[in-house]
């Protein structure tokens, strides 16, 4: 009996299975968004956040532990350096799943799974609004003020004819 064992083995055998997870986690650390279904996106999810907030900590231990999920040293230097100081302050939920719909050969549901403080759709910061002017009419004297002197002297030549 399977009661309680909620792992999706996503149809592979255990080392087939690790692989892909180390494979898919070293694409999303590079690239920071990627496309796959959604059975592997959330297996993903929960490998990765692990690893990430491990990064937290930059120790040999932290670097070594890591390394031995992912198997790259280019992801590891790029989790530790760029995405661990993205994170510093986030308490979990480093990524973000968004369903794409179906794939046309087989009509396996899609998404894309990324890192979420590196998209900046999402994390856009209203822009702040300028300080108002005590007065209403100062912003407009600023303005009119050059247009007044471009007509002067225009009606000026036109009376010297």
């Amino acid at each position: 009996m399977r009661h309680n064992k909620k792992f999706n083995h996503l149809g592979r055998q255990s080392a087939h299975r690790k692989a892909l997870l180390a494979n898919l986690a070293i694409s999303l650390i590079l690239h920071k968004r990627i496309t796959t279904t959604v059975a592997k996106a959330k297996a993903l999810r929960s490998y990765v956040e692990p690893l990430i907030s491990r990064s937290k900590e930059d120790s040999t231990h932290s670097r070594r532990m890591v390394f031995s999920m992912l198997k790259d040293k280019y992801a590891v230097t790029e989790l530790f350096r760029e995405v661990a100081q993205k994170v510093a302050t986030r308490p979990g939920g480093y990524t973000r799943i968004l369903k794409t719909g179906n794939r046309f050969g087989d009509a396996a549901e899609m998404c894309f799974i990324e890192l979420v403080d590196y998209n900046e759709s999402y994390n856009k910061v209203a822009p702040a609004k300028k300080a108002k002017t005590t007065r209403r009419g100062a912003a407009k004297s600023k303005v009119e003020a050059p247009a007044a002197k471009a007509v002067e002297p225009a009606a000026e030549e036109t009376n010297q004819e």
